[in-house]
């Protein structure tokens, strides 16, 4: 009979694990002594075999008492490393497909898709965790977990910084803050642990794992915190008159009015709000050449007119709206290419003291690239003057008959929409030429913003802007056409 034993148990490792092995190979690790049962076992050991028999079994750094791993602990420490990664693999996921499955630039495509292939290897590294924090059969586990405390790290950094530039709450904080505090203490305890030395080459694997991280974090931090130069939008508007004709039935003239719009710009547009106004001009005349100031003053504050406006031989100009109406339905979108023409008929008396009549046509849009308008609830007006309507009533007396559209906005980049609060664009028209395009995160009132620089920043971050068109005509031009 052989004096060396067939069964050795190697010392405690740094987490209380022990190395068996039989006849020089390995037959496993356990934890404690029922775990070394089991093994044995499975070798045809009897079950009330003498672990203390020198000759059955060779303790090495330590008895059959030695076993100093805290099982509370180990599992512990296991269940949050596994959690980490799975946490954050569900929510990178929720993030990134509709960038990477809907986004209309590419750079926001790949931003998604960057994410959702966060989300994969994040899923991976919380596999190699079980691995790793078990018997640590794959070498390469403890690397895997190191590389996903690092992208956690590095996807929860960008969404805390985009966090710092507004500091809104959002129910989101309650998942990618306490992430980046995971990722920390994961990096510590990883790093302490040198989980990469089971790789061949672990420090070209630092490095590969660094670089890749930093152009990644590069890149998302270029698409989404940095705007670059887009093409300006362009559009062609146009209003125009026809020719008048005049109706032996009645003592009016029809007046045809012809309103066209083309994007021709390189981004399709959503189209917020519109609208176009004819007005009738009434002034007094006067030969002497008068002070061009003094006569501004004396029109200055009168119902529509404009302020920039002054002629010498003129003042106390006066408007009258004749008609007005709406040109395009609100949330529309308008691709690029895309005209819209709409032909009106408007009416003024054979016999008015207009001197001249003028049309203005008006639109405000936003860029599609930018975000994207809940259609369905923008669609749907608010009537003011309706008690029903809730916050959007009125009293007539104060606000007269306007109606408000209202929808909720989303950023083209959900990182965005992860790290601020709901905005909501907002759309007020009236026939009387109240004209009222916003995006802001208040609710809506009809005294205002009480933060007009949100309003502004929102305006520039989803591209919106407004853009208008002119025309105006000697009433009696009219009138000639018309045989008048």
């Amino acid at each position: 009979m052989s004096i060396r034993p067939w069964v050795i148990v190697e010392p405690p490792d740094s987490r209380g694990l022990r190395r068996v092995t039989i006849g020089g190979e390995t037959a496993g690790s356990a934890w404690s002594p029922a775990e070394l049962r089991r093994i044995l076992g499975r070798r045809g050991y009897p079950e009330d075999m003498d672990l203390d028999d020198p000759a059955s079994v060779c303790w090495r750094g330590g008895d059959s008492g030695t076993w100093p791993d805290r099982a509370w602990k180990r599992r512990l420490t296991l269940s949050l490393m596994v959690a980490g990664p799975l946490v954050s693999m569900v929510f990178n996921a929720v993030i990134g497909w509709p960038d990477a499955s809907g986004a209309l630039t590419f750079a926001q495509r790949i931003t998604g898709l960057l994410f959702v292939l966060s989300g994969v290897v994040l899923g991976i590294a919380a596999i190699a965790a079980f691995d790793y924090w078990g018997r640590r059969q794959f070498k390469a586990s403890g690397a895997i977990v190191l590389l996903g405390a690092i992208i956690v790290l590095a996807t929860d950094g960008l969404l805390l910084l985009l966090w710092f530039e507004e500091r809104e709450y959002t129910r989101s904080m309650l998942v990618y803050v306490p992430a980046f505090c995971w990722s920390l203490w994961a990096l510590c305890l990883l790093v302490r642990q040198k989980s990469w030395k089971g790789l061949p080459q672990p420090k070209k694997f630092a490095a590969g794992v660094v670089a890749t991280v930093l152009l990644t974090a590069v890149s998302l931090a270029y698409s989404t915190m940095y705007q670059p130069a887009a093409a300006p939008m362009h559009f062609t508007l146009k209003a125009e008159f026809g020719k008048a004709w005049k109706d032996d039935n009645v003592d009016f003239v029809h007046v045809p009015l012809t309103l066209y719009m083309k994007n021709t710009g390189g981004i399709p547009v959503y189209i917020i709000n519109d609208v176009y106004t004819v007005r009738g001009r009434i002034a007094l005349y006067s030969k002497v050449e008068e002070d061009m100031v003094a006569e501004w003053e004396k029109s200055f504050g009168r119902p529509g007119t404009s302020d920039g406006e002054a002629e010498l031989y003129v003042d106390r100009l006066e408007y009258t709206t004749i008609s007005a109406g709406r040109f395009y339905d609100s949330g529309n979108s308008l691709d690029v290419g895309q005209e819209y023409t709409m032909k009106r008929v408007f009416q003024i008396p054979r016999v008015f003291r207009y001197d001249t009549v003028s049309v203005e046509l008006k639109i405000s849009y936003m860029r599609r690239d930018r975000g994207r308008v809940d259609v369905e609830e923008f669609r749907s007006p608010h009537r003011s003057w309706k008690e029903t309507e809730g916050p959007y009533y009125c009293e007539p007396a104060a606000c007269g008959a306007q109606l408000v559209y209202r929808g909720r906005v989303r950023h083209n980049n959900n990182l965005i929409n992860v790290t601020r609060k709901p905005r909501y664009v907002t759309a007020v028209w009236s026939p009387a030429g109240r004209f009222v395009s916003s995006i802001s995160s208040f609710p809506f009132n009809y005294y205002g913003v009480s933060d007009y620089g949100e309003q502004r920043r929102e305006l520039e971050r989803y591209g919106a802007a407004t853009a208008r068109a002119d025309s105006e005509i000697p009433a009696a031009e009219l009138l000639r056409s018309a045989g008048v």
